[in-house]
């Protein structure tokens, strides 16, 4: 089915599935987990589960533009369980359990942190139960083990510190000294290497300092932000995500840090609505992919931005995007497999079949699931300067690259790693 029209299998599960009484009366039910309290709630949790509360309503309602526009997920209403992503990976596994055997979900979407999802995923397995992850980054998921009902709907983090390096070198071409300052667990760890060999492959004569690992969470960053202003590098190069992406670009601009180095915040795209003008011009933004601010208008893109504004009071950012393209992957995933199910409630194998190996149009992007054995999906990715615009009052990008999904991402079969030290080998830019 990889070249089958995602439109026409939409419609074919539609019919099939709206057509049985039975069917219309069976419900969904869908974990839903995010950091919804502490320092990651306000810039990542509470946006992606604004954008679930919005997605299920109007999935329910069919009020998704076309192609999505049928009621329903396999013609299923959506009753979505929040549940808290706080507290550890201990807990998360008991969580997810809790809601699998206990709440009788039949499907989970969730997890903004690598720990959790590196944590979560095999109990997914274990359990037979169909799980999106939406938002964390490590490339181990699936390039360290196999799995049947676990998918991840947005890139893994190879493509930010790729597409990262290939736009200091389109832009800074002669850059010369460059620090990471990064949170020392999988995904500050992952971004961080991937970042340091994609420079050492497009920009050979560049050098870097040794890099900074304070721990996730740590909050305060002044001793940190002093060995940098000893000797700040040209770029500094920083996967900080949540709180601390916002304390530290509110400590170290305090102290004028971004004006003796090239900031580089590979998540900065979700502080922009906010941080506001606090966010200092001149820094270099990414959003794990071209959302948000960084988004392709398309009908899909404008629906979503226009929607989330007038509930929510604030554009989405990229956490709202990849909460978004995730429910549409498992509308799709079960209308494919309501259609190969004669339209009674899909075994979660037709379900798992029904997402594997599918290319889509998502919110201004297209997700390809095509790393992972087709689990996993690759999307283009898109970097750019922050400029606060005094007059409407709205935080801007400038000088913007958008580079290809196969630029950035490794092609299927090769591990990261292999890729980014084989000189990117087969990157089509």
């Amino acid at each position: 089915m990889r070249g089958t029209s995602v439109a026409a299998c939409l419609v074919a599960g539609a019919m099939t599935a709206i057509s049985g009484a039975a069917q219309a009366q069976e419900k969904l039910k869908v974990g839903v987990v995010g950091f919804y309290t502490g320092a990651a709630a306000g810039p990542f949790g509470i946006p992606a589960r604004n954008a679930a509360e919005l997605m299920v309503e109007a999935i329910n309602a069919g009020n998704v533009p076309a192609p999505y526009n049928t009621k329903g997920a396999g013609g299923m209403e959506i009753e979505a369980v929040y549940i808290d992503e706080s507290g550890g990976t201990t807990k998360q596994v008991t969580e997810y359990r809790n809601m699998v055997q206990r709440q009788g979900v039949d499907a989970v979407i969730g997890y903004i942190s690598s720990g959790s999802c590196l944590a979560v995923a095999p109990v997914a397995e274990e359990l037979k139960t169909f799980t999106i992850l939406f938002d964390c980054g490590t490339p181990r998921i699936f390039e360290d083990a196999d799995y049947q009902y676990v998918f991840r709907t947005s890139a893994h983090a190879t493509m930010d510190s790729v597409g990262a390096a290939r736009y200091i070198a389109t832009k800074f071409g002669d850059t010369k000294t460059y620090q990471g300052i990064n949170q020392n667990y999988a995904w500050g760890q992952d971004s961080w290497r991937d970042f340091d060999l994609a420079m050492q492959s497009v920009l050979p004569g560049s050098e870097a300092a040794e890099p900074l690992w304070p721990k996730i969470f740590q909050g305060q960053y002044g001793a940190e932000i002093s060995r940098l202003s000893v000797s700040p590098p040209e770029v500094l190069h920083t996967s900080f995500w949540g709180g601390d992406l916002e304390s530290f670009i509110l400590q170290s601009s305090a102290r004028s840090l971004h004006k003796r180095t090239k900031m580089l915040l590979t998540t900065g795209e979700s502080v922009t609505q906010r941080l506001g003008r606090k966010l200092p011009d001149g820094v270099i933004i990414g959003a794990r992919g071209p959302y948000g601010i960084l988004a392709k208008e398309t009908e899909l893109s404008k629906w979503l931005s226009q929607t989330f504004a007038d509930r929510f009071g604030t554009k989405p950012t990229f956490p709202s995007y990849h909460m978004a393209q995730a429910f549409i992957a498992m509308k799709i995933a079960y209308d494919n497999a309501a259609a190969a199910s004669g339209g009674s409630k899909p075994s979660v194998d037709d379900v798992a079949a029904g997402l594997r190996h599918k290319t889509f149009e998502a919110f201004g992007t297209t997700i390809d699931m095509k790393l992972g054995k087709g689990q996993q999906a690759i999307t283009p990715t898109a970097y750019g300067i922050a400029k606060w615009d005094s007059d409407t009052g709205e935080q801007t990008i400038t000088d913007v690259v958008t580079y290809p999904a196969e630029c950035v991402n490794p092609p299927a079969g090769v591990n990261s790693v292999d890729w980014i030290k084989g000189g990117m080998q087969g990157a089509k830019c």
